[in-house]
């Protein structure tokens, strides 16, 4: 059904736009950009910044543009110099009871707020005295929440609760005391919070960061007694180049592993090869439960993922593989496969992996994922408990490592990941985009099915930016019923169903929207796009799938260098040593004093 026209005029020009349509919007179809700071395309409209204010002809108060609909014979103007000065004012407040470190701040050059204060022509703070004072949350793995830098603009209580179906955060207080924090001012890590660190995409300003391990890094880096590993995550590569100003959707894995190698990591591999060895597990123990169940298998390479799944569906735990993510698995091996091959000690290993997650600083610290090594000094037998990973970095953090150390990154030639965990193919790549575990999973499942060579690789019937997909794919005699999800408020459509009792075989969960590529941890988008921005996800997409086609390789089953492992250390897919270096277990997860 076609929408009604309406007419109106903005700045006195006449405008036709369709019944429904915001003033914002209207604007924005003129050329005309009006100054916002709650504002998300994404998101609810909420209109508590004011920054967006216009004046509307015949009422006697401004207008949030943002959330007012235009009516028949409406008259805006937007740019007169009391609406300039109305909207300055409004930010020189917020600046006036906001922290006056921007030279340290983290979002320095990429502070919404500080564009806006730069773009409005505010040059001083006008009102000196008490501003409001808030301690410093540090006690998450993954987050940190700096309740004084918040400027109660609302879009991390959003995204929380419309994108994620978490409702962890929420405003407590009134007036100067306001504050946004979990329920009860619980701190995050006592909170039903997953870490996935979508707050800290949204927030436009830093008063949600993610807590940062490059101190550690550098340290590691410049200690001779360690042997520094680095692994990075598909993802990565489809939007590093974006901190360097490539467009997105540029693929940069060379350049990346040369910029890697120069900062000092004494190797450098691919979390895309774990992403293999995850393919060969779970599709082993796909078919397993194809015969014997559980059904659905759902997937368990998100991390932000699991811990919803132990908060908030307890009772499905069964249902998730067992298989741990290809980070972890690469961390595993390096501590044991490869320091056996290179005859060094694992507790002098240091493993660091870059990931596009936020909530996989928090994954490197569960207790699930630790080995027991060997301490002969300490006496016969004697073991101590070491993590798999050391240190996590994201996207960022690793962009600001580059720049830090003075590396040109554009002008890097392209090099190549170390062996033997550095070979992937091209079914890995596309672990970083949503669907692309249940397409790998396929391309391993069918052949392993039916016994002959897959008669096709790509299966696009599953590839979900959009956030939800189910549908039918035919495997041999089997006619697969599989479920993709990115976005928790879509995982909860496919986890009812499943609790109501339809019959799924394979569900793909990723918490963060457009999966990995979307990631708590990923660049902030270049001009032109915005977080959660489908264009965006669909470019960065479009890197690992044009990586997948352009290799040789592309099944995980016939990658050599983990046909080696297997044949060298682990025996075969789901042996007690597969399982007991590349599996795990899930259980319910309620934070403390909620039982």
């Amino acid at each position: 059904m076609r929408k009604k026209k309406i007419n109106l005029t903005i700045d006195g020009v006449p405008v036709t736009v369709p019944e429904g349509t915001t003033i914002m919007e209207a604007c924005e179809g003129l050329g005309i950009s009006i100054p916002r700071l709650c504002y998300h395309p994404d998101l609810s409209l909420m209109g508590s910044c004011r920054v967006c204010i216009v004046e509307v002809k015949g009422m006697g108060f401004y207008m949030t543009s943002c959330s007012q609909k235009v009516w028949e014979g409406m008259e805006v103007q937007t740019n007169s110099p009391d609406i300039r000065q109305a909207r300055r004012d409004i930010v020189e407040l917020l600046l006036d009871n906001h922290p006056k470190d921007c030279q340290i701040c983290e979002r320095d050059g990429n502070c919404e707020l500080q564009n806006l204060a730069y773009s409005m022509g505010v040059r001083a703070r006008h009102f000196e005295g008490k501003r409001k004072r808030f301690p410093l949350d540090l006690s998450s793995h993954s987050v940190v929440r700096d309740s004084e830098k918040c400027v109660l603009c609302g879009r991390c209580v959003r995204v929380c609760a419309e994108i994620q179906g978490v409702h962890n955060l929420s405003q407590h207080g009134r007036g100067f005391y306001t504050v946004v924090a979990p329920a009860h001012m619980a701190d995050m890590d006592e909170s039903v919070c997953i870490q996935c660190g979508q707050c800290i995409a949204v927030c436009p300003t830093a008063a949600f960061v993610e807590k940062r391990s490059a101190g550690g890094v550098w340290e590691a880096i410049a200690n001779p007694e360690l042997h520094v590993v680095v692994q990075t995550a598909p993802s990565i590569r489809a939007a590093i180049g974006e901190g360097f100003g490539l467009p997105p959707g540029t693929p940069s894995a060379g350049k990346m592993v040369t910029a890697l190698r120069r900062l000092g990591f004494d190797a450098v591999f691919d979390t895309d090869f774990g992403a293999d060895m995850t393919i060969v597990e779970e599709a082993h123990e796909f078919l397993t439960r194809l015969k014997e169940g559980p059904l659905p298998m759902i997937t368990s390479c998100s991390p932000g993922w699991i811990s919803f799944l132990e908060k908030f569906y307890p009772e499905l735990i069964p249902l998730a593989s067992t298989c741990r993510s290809p980070m972890t698995m690469v961390s595993a091996l390096v501590k044991t496969y490869y320091a056996q091959k290179k005859g060094i000690d694992p507790r002098k290993i240091y493993m660091v992996a870059v990931m596009p997650c936020v909530a996989k600083k928090f994954e490197a610290r569960r207790p699930e994922h630790y080995l027991d090594l060997p301490a002969p000094e300490l006496g016969q037998g004697q073991t101590v408990k070491v993590p798999m990973t050391d240190a996590v970095l994201t996207t960022r953090e690793l962009i600001w490592m580059i720049k830090c150390y003075g590396i040109d990154f554009l002008k890097l030639p392209d090099g190549e990941f170390d062996a033997p965990l550095g070979l992937a193919s091209g079914a890995g790549d596309i672990f970083g985009t949503t669907g692309g575990v249940m397409e790998a999973t396929l391309r391993a499942a069918s052949e392993l099915v039916t016994g002959r060579p897959a008669d096709r690789l790509e299966f696009t019937e599953v590839r979900a930016v959009e956030g939800l997909r189910e549908t039918h794919v035919a495997i041999g005699e089997h006619n697969i019923r599989v479920g993709v999800a990115n976005g928790l408020t879509n995982a909860k459509i496919l986890l009812d169903k499943v609790k109501a009792g339809e019959p799924f075989h394979v569900i793909e969960v990723m918490a963060c929207p457009g999966g990995c590529i979307g990631g708590g941890g990923q660049p902030y988008p270049p001009e032109g796009y915005h977080v959660l921005d489908p264009e965006l996800l669909r470019k960065r997409a479009s890197a690992l799938y044009a990586i997948d086609a352009g290799k040789t390789l592309r099944k995980s089953y016939e990658n050599p260098a983990v046909e080696e492992v297997y044949e060298n250390f682990l025996g075969s897919p789901g042996s007690p040593k597969a399982h007991q270096l590349l599996h795990t277990h899930y259980a319910p997860r309620f934070p403390r004093g909620i039982r």
